[in-house]
């Protein structure tokens, strides 16, 4: 069998709704709307964390973040523990550890280039790319974000400055592009990391201004498009306001969404010229949920609740596109839930490479489904978080089985539960009246949570009720 090229497409907090093809209305994404029509479209597909290093390490992994220690974004101060509530956030390993075998690894033994490009955020030089299996890094560090903005000069320590002004998304995908067309004979495995769309929501003037019309077109200018919630813990402030957008109308935002969607275009374009596009798997998904209550809350998940940093759907539910010529049929959905370890022991069998339960011990491969099953063999997903997102959002842990969510948060002991299919914004807490789901599903995170053993918060002694 002639292993497939895999284009591993990974956007930083893009949103469920972010995308024309997921129901958005203001973004314009024609090229992942054309990936979406040519593949298969995941609709219940999560990231396994909130916020970005967890996920990013499950992926790579196979592993829930616990399992791997990496709980929380790596920010380079999290030692300090900060008393922003009632607990003290739990402590976290701060890079990806180099005796997990990263997928990059299986794939280059098995005669793969292994490509990095982009956004890391799994440690400094001694944990970067390059020690972890990749042949090629390019701008992965322990960089977050482009802290210098989007305009060169940007800094990054692993990628070189280009002309004044150059957009840091095209570059990367120039990038990615020339590994494309100058590749050996090989197979490769392309790991496109996209800065965007975080933040800093910077974009170019053109592209801003077309939205800015056309917001004003749609008569989002004079609609309401946010509003204000309650106070919350700040690690730099003593409480800041929660500030949720609840329509996609930010000019800024949609022109790097724009931009996004026409370097995608760009990738499968250069597929499509050099021959490869018939025997290239590519996959393209998000971190977390899109920034929707803080930060100049730039999109909107709606109908799903709240956004990146919370226990609610809003944070962790993905877009999720699979095209793979051959196997994936064309304009498919998939309903089935899936989460970030599915990756690993996914690609390790499109590679027609033998699975590592002993690594991937948390994901199952989604060929079943990409073959057009409609099930796996899996009881439950879950998520731990035990930490205060910069968002608004209290540590917490949640599992979902089948179409109910439990979610329990660690400040009060507090359970809710809700039914997905029926209650996707997580409007109606039916844990009162479902005693025995409740204590089910409860106990089934508890047990699931200690054979990991997992980090719970510590009560802060220091705390003071604010107001």
């Amino acid at each position: 069998m002639k292993r497939p090229n895999i284009v591993f497409i990974l956007i930083d907090d893009m949103g469920w709704r972010d995308l024309a093809c997921c129901g958005s209305t203001f973004y314009e994404t024609p090229n992942v709307d054309r990936l979406a029509a040519e593949g298969i479209v995941f609709t219940n597909a999560y990231a396994s964390c909130p916020v970005c290093s967890p996920t990013r390490a499950s992926i790579l992994t196979g592993r829930y973040p616990a399992r791997v220690g990496v709980t929380d974004w790596i920010d380079w101060g999290h030692w300090l523990h900060p008393c922003r509530g009632r607990l003290i956030d739990a402590a976290y390993v701060d890079h990806l550890p180099l005796e997990e075998t990263c997928i990059a690894r299986p794939l280059k033994a098995a005669g793969y280039d292994t490509w990095h490009v982009g956004k890391w955020h799994l440690g400094g030089p001694e944990f970067h790319p390059d020690k972890h299996g990749f042949d090629v890094n390019v701008a992965g560090c322990e960089w977050g974000m482009p802290r210098f903005g989007y305009f060169s000069p940007w800094k990054i320590p692993t990628l070189s400055d280009g002309p004044a002004g150059e957009y840091l998304t095209d570059r990367l995908t120039d990038e990615a592009i020339k590994l494309i067309r100058e590749r050996s004979t090989n197979p490769f495995f392309l790991y496109l990391a996209h800065y965007a769309v975080h933040g800093p929501i910077q974009s170019k003037p053109e592209q801003i201004a077309k939205y800015e019309a056309k917001a004003k077109a749609l008569g989002l200018d004079k609609q309401k498009v946010l509003e204000e919630g309650p106070l919350f813990p700040c690690e730099h402030k003593k409480t800041q306001h929660i500030v949720r957008r609840i329509v996609q109308s930010d000019p800024a935002y949609a022109a790097m969404v724009e931009n996004l969607d026409w370097n995608i275009g760009r990738v499968l374009r250069a597929l499509d010229e050099t021959g490869q596009a018939d025997n290239t798997m590519v996959i393209f998904t998000s971190d977390n949920g899109g920034l929707a209550t803080a930060e100049g809350s730039p999109t909107s998940n709606r109908p799903l609740a709240e956004g990146k940093g919370w226990m609610y759907e809003g944070a962790t539910r993905e877009p999720l596109i699979v095209r793979w010529p051959g196997v994936a049929k064309p304009g498919s959905t998939c309903s089935v839930p899936m989460t970030s370890p599915d990756f690993y022991p996914t690609l390790l069998e499109a590679a027609g490479l033998d699975l590592m339960p002993e690594q991937h011990c948390d994901g199952l491969s989604l060929m079943p489904l990409l073959h057009g099953g409609s099930k796996l063999d899996r009881e439950a997903i879950f998520w731990h978080y035990p930490h205060y997102g910069n968002q608004g959002g209290t540590p917490g842990c949640s599992v979902r089985m089948g179409d109910f969510k439990l979610i329990e948060f660690f400040e009060d002991g507090r359970l809710e539960l809700y039914n997905l299919r029926d209650d996707i914004s997580e409007d109606h807490n039916m844990a009162d009246g479902n005693p025995e789901l409740v204590r089910r599903m409860h106990r089934m995170l508890v047990e699931w949570r200690e054979s990991i053993e997992a980090r719970i918060p510590e009560k802060n002694p220091k705390f003071v009720p604010w107001g």
